[in-house]
């Protein structure tokens, strides 16, 4: 169906930021196709979910088709899995590596290539992708090279997707949050990580789904890495 509603694919929505994501978006009255690999069926009609692991490209081939025959059109794809491990460089395993760009870079490949396809058929459309402030702040005691590898690489494409399909109306955007109270963190450690931010505090879920929230409502902006950081990439 076509429908004047707008359609958003969230992927890593099962929980954390991405299951913030979505209830924001459907504060907005989007419907939502929702991705993860263990996600569950909604009893909201208005969200689909697919489950599947979003680096397999046969995944992406499930959720792009069943979105458009459920909704009828992708106006907005939010790129949010993703995956940390936080071990010294030298320590890394190739299981670590591969995984970590799985999910961080074929993720966002395979369903970014099938969405703007269709995006370009309405000469609309916005990709926001979810970065990592650590890109451009390092921390010394903070291991971060293969999130650099791997985010820094959203940063850059991001910015080469603003300008190839510009004159085709779609935008690209990031966000690059700095350390977010979500349950990958235990509450015992939140005033230790809040100490990284000049703010003095982790950030809420709810920051990074109100900064996508305003990038898809703004119109003018693309190719932009939103930092909601809490001062973490300006310096200390």
């Amino acid at each position: 169906m076509s429908t004047s509603r707008k359609v958003v694919v969230v992927t890593g929505a099962s929980q954390g930021i991405g299951h913030e994501i979505v209830k924001a978006f459907r504060m907005l009255d989007y419907y939502v196709i929702a991705n993860a690999r263990s996600i569950k069926p909604s009893d909201d009609t208005s969200i689909l979910t697919v489950p599947g692991d979003i680096g397999d490209p046969a995944t992406a081939h499930r959720v792009m088709p069943e979105g458009l025959e459920r909704f009828g059109q992708i106006d907005t794809l939010v790129n949010n899995a993703g995956i940390y491990i936080g071990k010294p460089f030298t320590e890394h395993t190739v299981a670590d590596y591969t995984a970590v760009v799985n999910v961080n870079l074929s993720g966002f490949y395979h369903i970014t290539q099938l969405a703007i396809a269709e995006m370009e058929k309405r000469r609309s459309g916005h990709v926001v992708s979810v970065s990592a402030s650590i890109v451009d702040a390092a921390k010394s005691g903070v291991y971060s090279t293969l999130a650099a590898l791997t985010k820094g690489g959203l940063n850059a494409a991001t910015k080469s997707l603003a300008i190839e399909y510009a004159a085709k109306g779609i935008r690209a955007n990031a966000v690059a949050p700095g350390i977010i109270k979500s349950p990958m963190h235990s509450p015992e450690a939140h005033d230790a990580l809040g100490a990284f931010h000049p703010l003095g505090r982790m950030g809420e879920m709810s920051d990074v789904a109100n900064a996508i929230l305003f990038l898809d409502s703004a119109p003018f902006i693309t190719g932009e890495i939103l930092h909601v950081d809490g001062g973490q990439s300006a310096g200390r």
